[in-house]
Protein backbone atom coordinates (compact mmCIF):
# COMPACT_ATOMS: atom_id res chain seq x y z
CA UNK A 1 0.00 0.00 0.00
CA UNK A 2 1.95 3.38 -1.40
CA UNK A 3 2.13 5.46 1.71
CA UNK A 4 0.46 9.07 0.44
CA UNK A 5 2.90 12.11 1.61
CA UNK A 6 0.58 14.57 3.44
CA UNK A 7 1.23 18.33 2.92
CA UNK A 8 1.71 18.85 6.52
CA UNK A 9 4.67 16.49 6.90
CA UNK A 10 7.61 19.13 6.20
CA UNK A 11 5.95 21.79 8.27
CA UNK A 12 5.62 18.93 11.15
CA UNK A 13 9.39 18.32 10.38
CA UNK A 14 10.95 21.26 10.73
CA UNK A 15 9.10 21.83 14.00
CA UNK A 16 10.70 18.43 15.88
CA UNK A 17 13.18 20.42 17.91
CA UNK A 18 14.86 19.73 21.27
CA UNK A 19 12.52 20.84 24.42
CA UNK A 20 9.85 21.52 22.09
CA UNK A 21 6.02 19.18 21.91
CA UNK A 22 4.68 19.46 18.23
CA UNK A 23 0.86 18.78 18.55
CA UNK A 24 -1.05 17.18 16.01
CA UNK A 25 -4.63 17.57 15.78
CA UNK A 26 -7.41 15.87 13.73
CA UNK A 27 -10.50 13.49 13.55
CA UNK A 28 -10.19 10.28 13.69
CA UNK A 29 -8.76 8.22 10.81
CA UNK A 30 -7.80 10.97 9.33
CA UNK A 31 -4.41 9.72 9.21
CA UNK A 32 -2.49 10.99 12.16
CA UNK A 33 -0.93 8.45 13.55
CA UNK A 34 0.05 7.33 9.70
CA UNK A 35 1.32 10.63 9.09
CA UNK A 36 3.64 10.38 12.84
CA UNK A 37 5.24 7.15 12.33
CA UNK A 38 6.34 7.82 8.77
CA UNK A 39 8.39 10.79 9.74
CA UNK A 40 9.79 8.99 12.98
CA UNK A 41 11.07 6.51 10.40
CA UNK A 42 13.42 9.74 8.92
CA UNK A 43 14.72 10.40 12.40
CA UNK A 44 17.73 8.76 13.03
CA UNK A 45 17.24 8.06 16.54
CA UNK A 46 15.07 5.70 18.92
CA UNK A 47 11.31 6.46 19.71
CA UNK A 48 9.42 5.97 22.93
CA UNK A 49 5.87 5.44 22.18
CA UNK A 50 2.82 5.51 23.94
CA UNK A 51 -1.12 5.31 23.69
CA UNK A 52 -3.35 7.47 25.73
CA UNK A 53 -5.95 5.29 25.39
CA UNK A 54 -3.99 2.71 27.30
CA UNK A 55 -4.67 2.57 30.74
CA UNK A 56 -1.04 1.26 31.66
CA UNK A 57 0.27 4.36 30.20
CA UNK A 58 -1.83 6.64 32.55
CA UNK A 59 -0.43 4.48 35.56
CA UNK A 60 3.00 5.03 34.27
CA UNK A 61 2.45 8.74 33.92
CA UNK A 62 0.58 9.37 37.26
CA UNK A 63 3.21 10.27 39.14
CA UNK A 64 3.90 13.56 38.22
CA UNK A 65 7.96 13.81 39.15
CA UNK A 66 11.42 13.83 37.25
CA UNK A 67 12.52 11.18 38.59
CA UNK A 68 9.32 8.94 37.14
CA UNK A 69 9.80 10.34 33.69
CA UNK A 70 13.43 10.07 33.58
CA UNK A 71 13.43 6.44 34.59
CA UNK A 72 10.14 6.02 32.00
CA UNK A 73 12.23 7.46 29.11
CA UNK A 74 15.67 5.79 30.46
CA UNK A 75 17.99 6.42 26.90
CA UNK A 76 14.88 8.25 24.76
CA UNK A 77 15.65 11.30 23.83
CA UNK A 78 11.78 11.35 21.27
CA UNK A 79 8.32 10.42 23.07
CA UNK A 80 5.56 9.91 20.83
CA UNK A 81 1.75 10.01 22.27
CA UNK A 82 -0.94 9.34 20.40
CA UNK A 83 -4.81 10.01 21.19
CA UNK A 84 -2.93 11.95 24.45
CA UNK A 85 -6.03 13.80 24.96
CA UNK A 86 -7.00 10.48 27.19
CA UNK A 87 -4.13 11.25 29.71
CA UNK A 88 -5.49 13.13 32.98
CA UNK A 89 -3.60 16.76 33.12
CA UNK A 90 -1.43 16.05 29.78
CA UNK A 91 0.29 19.45 29.71
CA UNK A 92 1.25 19.63 33.35
CA UNK A 93 2.94 16.33 32.67
CA UNK A 94 4.34 17.40 29.74
CA UNK A 95 5.69 20.74 30.41
CA UNK A 96 7.78 19.30 33.48
CA UNK A 97 9.56 16.61 31.06
CA UNK A 98 10.12 19.34 28.36
CA UNK A 99 11.50 21.31 31.39
CA UNK A 100 13.42 18.82 32.84
CA UNK A 101 14.84 16.60 30.73
CA UNK A 102 17.80 18.04 28.38
CA UNK A 103 17.35 17.53 24.49
CA UNK A 104 13.86 15.85 24.80
CA UNK A 105 11.35 16.23 21.54
CA UNK A 106 7.57 15.28 21.72
CA UNK A 107 5.07 14.29 19.47
CA UNK A 108 1.62 13.95 20.43
CA UNK A 109 -1.59 13.82 18.83
CA UNK A 110 -5.59 13.83 19.62
CA UNK A 111 -8.94 13.65 18.03
CA UNK A 112 -10.34 16.82 19.84
CA UNK A 113 -9.05 20.35 20.69
CA UNK A 114 -11.31 20.74 23.32
CA UNK A 115 -8.97 18.73 26.03
CA UNK A 116 -5.80 19.02 24.73
CA UNK A 117 -5.93 22.85 23.73
CA UNK A 118 -7.41 23.28 27.18
CA UNK A 119 -4.59 20.74 29.33
CA UNK A 120 -1.89 22.36 27.11
CA UNK A 121 -2.62 25.65 26.17
CA UNK A 122 -1.38 27.99 29.65
CA UNK A 123 1.20 25.03 30.95
CA UNK A 124 2.76 24.58 27.42
CA UNK A 125 2.80 28.21 26.33
CA UNK A 126 6.20 29.39 24.47
CA UNK A 127 7.43 25.48 24.39
CA UNK A 128 4.45 24.01 21.54
CA UNK A 129 4.09 24.37 17.88
CA UNK A 130 0.61 23.08 16.68
CA UNK A 131 -0.48 21.68 13.65
CA UNK A 132 -4.23 20.14 12.22
CA UNK A 133 -4.72 17.43 9.64
CA UNK A 134 -8.06 16.75 8.16
CA UNK A 135 -8.67 14.35 5.44
CA UNK A 136 -6.86 13.92 2.01
CA UNK A 137 -6.78 17.23 -0.18
CA UNK A 138 -6.84 17.87 -3.45
CA UNK A 139 -3.41 17.84 -4.13
CA UNK A 140 -2.31 14.69 -1.34
CA UNK A 141 -4.69 13.00 -3.98
CA UNK A 142 -2.79 14.03 -7.22
CA UNK A 143 -0.03 11.71 -6.16
CA UNK A 144 -2.74 8.43 -6.29
CA UNK A 145 -3.87 9.87 -10.30
CA UNK A 146 -6.82 10.63 -8.96
CA UNK A 147 -6.64 14.16 -8.07
CA UNK A 148 -7.15 17.93 -10.13
CA UNK A 149 -7.68 16.16 -13.47
CA UNK A 150 -10.02 13.44 -12.93
CA UNK A 151 -13.56 14.48 -13.04
CA UNK A 152 -15.43 11.25 -12.16
CA UNK A 153 -13.38 10.78 -8.73
CA UNK A 154 -13.63 14.70 -7.87
CA UNK A 155 -17.88 13.75 -8.30
CA UNK A 156 -17.41 10.77 -6.21
CA UNK A 157 -15.32 12.91 -3.34
CA UNK A 158 -18.68 15.15 -3.63
CA UNK A 159 -20.53 12.39 -1.86
CA UNK A 160 -18.37 10.13 0.13
CA UNK A 161 -15.57 13.03 0.76
CA UNK A 162 -12.24 12.23 1.23
CA UNK A 163 -10.99 9.87 4.55
CA UNK A 164 -7.91 8.03 3.36
CA UNK A 165 -9.20 4.20 4.09
CA UNK A 166 -11.94 4.98 1.51
CA UNK A 167 -9.30 4.66 -1.00
CA UNK A 168 -9.15 1.21 -0.31
CA UNK A 169 -12.29 -0.07 -0.72
CA UNK A 170 -13.38 -1.40 -3.94
CA UNK A 171 -16.76 -0.49 -4.43
CA UNK A 172 -19.39 2.81 -3.42
CA UNK A 173 -21.72 0.54 -0.75
CA UNK A 174 -18.49 -0.21 1.02
CA UNK A 175 -17.33 3.25 1.12
CA UNK A 176 -20.53 4.10 2.62
CA UNK A 177 -20.42 1.64 5.45
CA UNK A 178 -17.73 2.87 6.03
CA UNK A 179 -18.73 6.16 6.64
CA UNK A 180 -21.94 5.21 8.58
CA UNK A 181 -19.72 3.23 10.64
CA UNK A 182 -17.36 6.43 11.51
CA UNK A 183 -20.59 8.91 12.49
CA UNK A 184 -22.24 5.81 14.44
CA UNK A 185 -19.32 4.64 16.46
CA UNK A 186 -16.42 7.51 16.64
CA UNK A 187 -17.62 10.92 15.62
CA UNK A 188 -21.06 10.58 18.02
CA UNK A 189 -18.94 8.21 20.75
CA UNK A 190 -16.01 11.27 20.58
CA UNK A 191 -18.85 14.40 21.18
CA UNK A 192 -20.47 11.96 24.31
CA UNK A 193 -17.64 11.94 26.32
CA UNK A 194 -17.55 15.56 26.83
CA UNK A 195 -19.33 16.71 29.89
CA UNK A 196 -21.39 13.76 30.28
CA UNK A 197 -23.39 14.54 27.31
CA UNK A 198 -26.22 12.13 27.48
CA UNK A 199 -28.73 13.56 24.47
CA UNK A 200 -26.97 11.62 21.59
CA UNK A 201 -30.30 11.78 19.30
CA UNK A 202 -30.62 15.43 19.94
CA UNK A 203 -26.83 16.26 18.69
CA UNK A 204 -27.30 13.83 16.19
CA UNK A 205 -30.68 16.04 15.33
CA UNK A 206 -28.90 19.29 15.41
CA UNK A 207 -26.26 18.28 12.92
CA UNK A 208 -29.09 16.23 10.43
CA UNK A 209 -30.73 20.40 10.76
CA UNK A 210 -27.21 21.63 10.16
CA UNK A 211 -26.56 19.34 7.01
CA UNK A 212 -30.08 20.48 5.08
CA UNK A 213 -28.90 23.61 6.03
CA UNK A 214 -25.18 24.51 4.03
CA UNK A 215 -24.72 27.45 2.52
CA UNK A 216 -28.05 28.87 4.58
CA UNK A 217 -27.81 31.06 7.30
CA UNK A 218 -28.34 29.57 10.56
CA UNK A 219 -29.90 30.76 13.78
CA UNK A 220 -29.69 29.39 17.17
CA UNK A 221 -32.95 30.17 17.94
CA UNK A 222 -34.46 28.67 14.95
CA UNK A 223 -32.16 25.52 16.01
CA UNK A 224 -32.82 25.17 19.20
CA UNK A 225 -36.90 25.06 18.38
CA UNK A 226 -36.22 22.38 16.26
CA UNK A 227 -34.22 20.39 18.29
CA UNK A 228 -36.27 20.77 21.20
CA UNK A 229 -33.03 22.48 22.88
CA UNK A 230 -32.28 25.59 24.55
CA UNK A 231 -29.90 28.13 22.62
CA UNK A 232 -27.43 28.14 25.46
CA UNK A 233 -27.21 23.80 24.47
CA UNK A 234 -27.36 24.44 20.97
CA UNK A 235 -24.29 26.62 20.95
CA UNK A 236 -22.01 24.56 23.31
CA UNK A 237 -23.22 21.92 20.97
CA UNK A 238 -22.08 23.01 17.90
CA UNK A 239 -18.63 24.53 20.23
CA UNK A 240 -18.12 21.03 20.41
CA UNK A 241 -19.14 19.52 17.09
CA UNK A 242 -16.08 22.24 15.92
CA UNK A 243 -13.69 20.95 18.11
CA UNK A 244 -13.77 17.24 17.20
CA UNK A 245 -13.16 18.56 13.77
CA UNK A 246 -16.85 17.88 12.36
CA UNK A 247 -18.28 21.19 11.37
CA UNK A 248 -16.68 24.76 11.01
CA UNK A 249 -17.97 27.97 11.64
CA UNK A 250 -18.30 30.70 9.10
CA UNK A 251 -19.38 34.39 10.08
CA UNK A 252 -20.79 37.39 8.54
CA UNK A 253 -18.85 39.70 7.27
CA UNK A 254 -19.00 43.76 7.62
CA UNK A 255 -17.55 46.70 8.07
CA UNK A 256 -20.12 48.61 9.46
CA UNK A 257 -22.16 49.02 6.25
CA UNK A 258 -25.67 49.21 7.28
CA UNK A 259 -27.20 47.12 4.67
CA UNK A 260 -25.02 44.15 5.53
CA UNK A 261 -25.86 41.23 7.37
CA UNK A 262 -23.84 39.92 10.45
CA UNK A 263 -25.91 38.38 13.10
CA UNK A 264 -26.35 34.71 12.38
CA UNK A 265 -23.13 32.13 11.01
CA UNK A 266 -23.04 29.34 8.48
CA UNK A 267 -21.48 26.14 9.01
CA UNK A 268 -20.38 23.54 7.18
CA UNK A 269 -18.68 19.80 7.47
CA UNK A 270 -14.92 19.28 7.43
CA UNK A 271 -15.66 16.38 5.33
CA UNK A 272 -18.58 15.78 2.80
CA UNK A 273 -18.85 12.08 3.45
CA UNK A 274 -19.63 12.61 7.15
CA UNK A 275 -22.38 15.10 6.15
CA UNK A 276 -23.70 12.87 3.49
CA UNK A 277 -23.92 9.43 6.02
CA UNK A 278 -25.49 11.98 8.94
CA UNK A 279 -28.45 12.58 5.32
CA UNK A 280 -28.07 8.65 5.34
CA UNK A 281 -27.75 9.98 1.53
CA UNK A 282 -24.84 8.41 -0.93
CA UNK A 283 -26.70 9.07 -4.23
CA UNK A 284 -24.60 10.43 -7.11
CA UNK A 285 -23.96 13.53 -8.41
CA UNK A 286 -26.12 13.03 -11.22
CA UNK A 287 -28.92 12.41 -9.28
CA UNK A 288 -29.31 14.94 -6.78
CA UNK A 289 -30.77 18.59 -6.30
CA UNK A 290 -28.24 19.31 -3.66
CA UNK A 291 -24.98 19.60 -6.01
CA UNK A 292 -24.75 23.54 -4.78
CA UNK A 293 -24.60 22.22 -1.26
CA UNK A 294 -22.01 19.74 -2.11
CA UNK A 295 -19.92 22.17 -4.11
CA UNK A 296 -19.61 24.57 -1.71
CA UNK A 297 -19.12 22.62 1.02
CA UNK A 298 -15.83 20.91 -0.42
CA UNK A 299 -14.96 23.94 -2.03
CA UNK A 300 -14.85 25.34 1.80
CA UNK A 301 -13.44 22.47 3.72
CA UNK A 302 -10.70 22.23 0.64
CA UNK A 303 -9.66 25.99 1.06
CA UNK A 304 -9.62 25.55 4.61
CA UNK A 305 -6.77 22.73 3.98
CA UNK A 306 -5.18 24.68 2.07
CA UNK A 307 -4.20 27.51 3.71
CA UNK A 308 -3.26 25.75 6.77
CA UNK A 309 -1.43 23.90 5.58
CA UNK A 310 0.59 26.65 3.56
CA UNK A 311 0.22 28.80 6.87
CA UNK A 312 -1.40 31.39 5.25
CA UNK A 313 -2.98 33.83 7.70
CA UNK A 314 -6.99 34.79 6.62
CA UNK A 315 -10.56 36.18 8.38
CA UNK A 316 -12.81 33.75 6.29
CA UNK A 317 -17.05 35.08 6.42
CA UNK A 318 -19.46 34.97 3.95
CA UNK A 319 -21.12 38.40 2.49
CA UNK A 320 -24.83 39.12 2.40
CA UNK A 321 -27.10 42.22 2.52
CA UNK A 322 -30.65 42.89 3.28
CA UNK A 323 -31.52 43.54 -0.49
CA UNK A 324 -30.17 39.48 -0.89
CA UNK A 325 -26.66 40.03 -2.64
CA UNK A 326 -24.10 38.03 -1.42
CA UNK A 327 -20.96 36.25 -1.85
CA UNK A 328 -20.26 32.84 -0.43
CA UNK A 329 -16.63 33.11 1.22
CA UNK A 330 -14.93 36.01 1.73
CA UNK A 331 -11.23 36.24 2.95
CA UNK A 332 -9.09 38.90 4.63
CA UNK A 333 -5.47 38.72 4.57
CA UNK A 334 -2.68 40.72 3.48
CA UNK A 335 -4.35 43.72 4.12
CA UNK A 336 -6.88 43.38 1.12
CA UNK A 337 -10.30 41.38 0.49
CA UNK A 338 -11.07 38.39 -1.90
CA UNK A 339 -14.66 37.08 -2.17
CA UNK A 340 -15.54 34.24 -3.96
CA UNK A 341 -18.82 32.46 -5.33
CA UNK A 342 -19.07 28.56 -5.50
CA UNK A 343 -21.01 27.32 -8.80
CA UNK A 344 -20.64 23.43 -9.90
CA UNK A 345 -22.26 24.72 -13.52
CA UNK A 346 -22.35 28.41 -13.87
CA UNK A 347 -19.35 29.91 -15.74
CA UNK A 348 -19.92 33.65 -15.28
CA UNK A 349 -20.99 35.25 -12.17
CA UNK A 350 -21.28 39.19 -11.66
CA UNK A 351 -20.02 40.85 -8.63
CA UNK A 352 -22.78 42.40 -6.40
CA UNK A 353 -23.36 45.64 -7.27
CA UNK A 354 -22.90 46.35 -3.16
CA UNK A 355 -19.77 44.95 -2.98
CA UNK A 356 -18.26 46.71 -5.76
CA UNK A 357 -19.62 49.44 -4.44
CA UNK A 358 -18.81 49.25 -0.63
CA UNK A 359 -14.85 47.47 -1.48
CA UNK A 360 -13.93 48.91 -4.91
CA UNK A 361 -10.35 47.39 -4.40
CA UNK A 362 -11.42 44.05 -3.10
CA UNK A 363 -11.27 41.09 -5.75
CA UNK A 364 -14.04 38.37 -6.93
CA UNK A 365 -14.29 35.34 -8.94
CA UNK A 366 -16.39 32.47 -9.03
CA UNK A 367 -14.67 28.96 -8.21
CA UNK A 368 -16.59 26.15 -10.32
CA UNK A 369 -15.61 22.15 -11.21
CA UNK A 370 -13.51 24.28 -14.54
CA UNK A 371 -11.39 26.23 -12.49
CA UNK A 372 -10.99 24.77 -9.02
CA UNK A 373 -7.65 24.08 -9.99
CA UNK A 374 -5.85 26.83 -9.69
CA UNK A 375 -7.35 27.97 -6.62
CA UNK A 376 -6.00 25.16 -4.21
CA UNK A 377 -2.36 24.65 -5.67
Amino acid sequence: MKYLVRELSENIKKKLLPNKVTIILGARRVGKTVLVNELLKTIDEPVLKLNGEDIHVHDRLAIRTVENYSQLLGSFRFLFIDEAQKIPDIGLKLKLMIDSIEGLRIVISGSSSLDIVQDTGEPLTGRKNTFILYSLSEREFNQTGQGFNQIDKLRERLVYGSYPELLHLPDRQEKADYLNEMVSSYLLKDILVFENIKNSHKIFNLLRLIAFQIGSEVSLEELGRQSALSKNTVEKYLDILSKVFILHKVPGFSKNLRKEITKSSKWYFLDNGIRNAIIANFNPVESRNDIGQLWENYMISERLKFLNYKRISSNNYFWRTYEQQEIDWVEERAGSLYGYEFKWKETRVKTPPQWKKAYPDAHFELINKDNFVQWLS
